[in-house]
């Protein structure tokens, strides 16, 4: 394989790629499409990597991320429209502790929910709670909650679902709260004293509207039925799981349905579909990266591993691990879950609430003032290992299934 510097080309590629997204914040999309184009026809002429062949491996992954952004988008409006957010000062305490409070909820939400709709529902109340005004480093910190609330549950997180729809007991994750409840009081201290300096929270509501239930109905609904299709896929028909975005269709489906009740407001669906297409150029991309194995399992690859997610998509390093085995799913969970949120683009959870707030798109930004999610990452993770140490359990798979994720397969010469 052509390779600079025993580099392959491909990984300098997308190096530059998000090197791009990072400096020229206002263009991700053009950044990230014009890369992926590159790559693209890079792996196609020189590498001669079979498109249609690796295409049927990431379509659903695809198709699924995209239909959530744009399906939670929607929910994210339904829920400010209820007027529920206008109420919620009224039980959240003033200043510091309403601005902690707020995060504590976002991360028991992603246990029972997803993390994107718990950064998307966050977001809304944070825009009602802090009069609009809310500092990046307590938007790092909203999806920060959501993705520490997720790394324990097998329905809080793409990367646990897989872990689940692989084998692994959800038990054998639970154990990543270890580091999630220490990386939030750690991230949620520091971002909630940001924000307490910048705009405290409401004290009062300036006026308390009546709540609009047919709109809360709907947010409670459509959360229904993707929760129960997420746990219908992983359990009774998990055997179709690959095949089809079915959550995506779900979630679609449950929207058109109650479309008479209350009009969605589709006009959002503009600025999200770019948002959308922007993370899902960078997953495509990282996906055709000549990634065929990783380090030998231990605390500190997983560690590694962490600070790799916040750039290169977990989805792949999540496929990766559970081909090779041999981790502890609790440490790795931790990892590629909270890492993401190192950088606003590094999780969709990241990606969806920057359509609520185009501020967020400054990794800069992002990096100088969300400096506690990686001082946060670092001591969640040592916390855990410290509490429960390295413990990875026996391969959850047979010998005989046991196979290497498949890397972009290569046309015949």
């Amino acid at each position: 394989m052509p390779d600079l510097a025993a580099v392959p080309v491909s990984f300098i590629l997308f190096g530059l790629t998000l090197l791009g997204v990072a400096l020229f914040h206002r263009h991700t999309l053009a950044v990230a499409v014009s890369g992926l184009s590159v790559i693209l026809a890079y792996s196609l002429i020189v590498e001669r990597i079979d498109l249609v062949a690796h295409m049927k491996h990431e379509w659903v992954i695809l198709a699924n991320l995209f239909g959530l952004l744009l399906g939670f988008t929607i929910l994210a409006d339904c829920f400010h429209r209820s007027q529920l957010p206008e109420h919620l000062p009224r039980f959240l305490p003033d200043g510091f502790k309403g601005a902690f409070s707020l995060l504590v909820l976002i991360f028991i939400l992603s246990a029972f929910l997803d993390n994107i709709a718990a950064a998307m529902i966050g977001g809304t109340v944070a825009a009602t709670v802090f009069q609009r005004r809310v500092h990046v480093g307590y938007l790092a910190a909203i999806v920060a909650a959501a993705n520490a609330g997720g790394a324990g549950s097998v329905v809080g997180d793409t990367t646990t679902t897989m872990m689940w729809i692989d084998g692994v007991s959800p038990l054998a994750v639970v154990h990543a709260y270890g580091g999630s409840v220490v990386a939030l009081l750690v991230v949620g201290t520091i971002a909630s004293a940001q924000q307490t300096r910048y705009v405290p929270i409401l004290a009062q509501p300036i006026h308390t509207p009546r709540i609009d239930r047919g709109h809360l109905g709907i947010v409670a609904f459509v959360m229904a039925v993707a929760v129960t299709t997420n746990f219908l896929m992983n359990t009774e028909f998990h055997e179709y799981a690959d095949s089809f975005p079915f959550l995506a269709v779900a979630v679609a489906a449950a929207l058109l349905a109650c479309a008479p009740l209350r009009a969605p407001n589709w006009g959002l669906l503009p600025g999200a579909i770019r948002g959308s297409l922007f993370l899902l150029a960078l997953v495509m991309a990282a996906s055709l990266m000549p990634v065929s194995d990783l380090p030998d399992p231990s605390w500190q690859s997983t560690l590694a591993l962490g600070f790799v997610s916040a750039v290169f998509d977990n989805i792949p390093l999540t496929k990766l691990a559970l081909s090779q085995g041999g981790y502890d799913w609790g440490a790795l969970a931790y990892a590629v879950g909270f890492g993401g949120s190192m950088v606003w683009f590094g999780s969709s959870a990241g990606v969806a609430l920057s359509n609520i707030y185009p501020e967020a798109r400054s990794a800069g930004r992002w990096l100088r003032h969300g400096w506690h999610v990686p001082l946060g990452y670092v001591l969640g993770f040592a916390t855990l290992i410290a509490i429960f140490g390295w413990d990875p359990p026996p391969h959850h798979k047979p010998l005989s299934e046991q196979v290497t994720r498949p890397a972009p397969q290569l046309l015949p010469n």
